[in-house]
């Protein structure tokens, strides 16, 4: 069975990032230009996704905004992706008695609900700044992924080609590259685009908490922070435009994470 490979959110996912990336270039107003007689103003003509509560322009804060979410996203993604397979690797490799000392950690740390754990960890900041919060995210976000990382590594060490290999003489980093590394591939790639929409979740989730980036850093989740206010000035755009990038960004690299995987798989 053939999964079709996921163009649309290919290409959305392409242009939102590029539009981000190019923000400069998209922007028709400065969003950080306060023009409190145009407040509240729906889509139209002029503002294209309307403005919000200081009238700033949705339109220019949508794109700036984008580029600081998805390099969270990105960063806080590779940050736990590399923390999670080195710590899986080292506990797949490890001697029984170390090994289940690593397990008894991980059940402690799956014990906490990853957000509660990322807020705890960001509440100790006495400033939170981008840089913070990819850290923050990335450092509790990687359990999982090194759990998955120490079953596949575990598990072909169990089987006769590995121990065959072990038998001829092969030598630890033969064993990883050619044994290891391609048996744990797809899962970890998959896990590490999951990160990447989880991470972004979670910046969203703080920003509306007020425990994310200050509130003069533009992000997809500082835009929905406001979103109280506008649904009391019944101002519907600025909950609506935010929330339907970061659905779609969030749907779009689901489908690409599962075909990633099945192909690797």
């Amino acid at each position: 069975m053939s999964v079709p490979f996921p163009w649309l959110s290919v290409a959305v996912l392409g242009l939102v990032a590029l539009g981000c990336v190019f923000h400069k270039q998209l922007m028709r107003f400065d969003p950080s230009y306060i023009d409190l007689y145009h407040a509240y103003s729906p889509p139209g003509r002029v503002y294209w996704f309307g403005t919000d509560s200081m009238g700033r322009d949705l339109f220019s804060m949508i794109w700036q905004g984008g580029l600081i979410s998805l390099a969270i996203g990105v960063s806080s993604a590779l940050v736990s992706g590399a923390a999670g397979i080195l710590l899986g690797v080292l506990a797949g490799l490890a001697p029984k008695r170390l090994d289940g000392l690593f397990l008894k950690l991980m059940e402690v740390f799956l014990s906490i609900p990853t957000l509660l754990l990322v807020v705890l960890v960001q509440s100790l900041f006495s400033s939170a700044s981008v840089l913070s919060l990819c850290l923050v995210i990335g450092l509790t976000s990687w359990p999982s992924l090194a759990l998955m990382v120490r079953m596949q590594v575990r598990q072909p060490r169990q089987e006769l080609f590995y121990k065959s290999a072990c038998a001829m003489g092969a030598g630890g980093w033969h064993l990883l590259r050619y044994h290891l590394l391609p048996h744990l591939a797809p899962s970890a790639i998959y896990m590490t685009i999951m990160e990447v929409r989880s991470a972004i979740i979670y910046e969203s989730t703080l920003s509306f908490m007020g425990l994310g980036i200050p509130i003069e850093v533009l992000s997809w989740g500082s835009m929905l922070s406001m979103a109280d206010q506008a649904f009391l000035s019944n101002a519907w755009w600025i909950m609506i435009v935010p929330g339907f990038f970061l659905v779609g960004i969030m749907v779009c690299l689901t489908q690409i994470g599962e075909y990633i995987r099945f192909c690797l798989s």
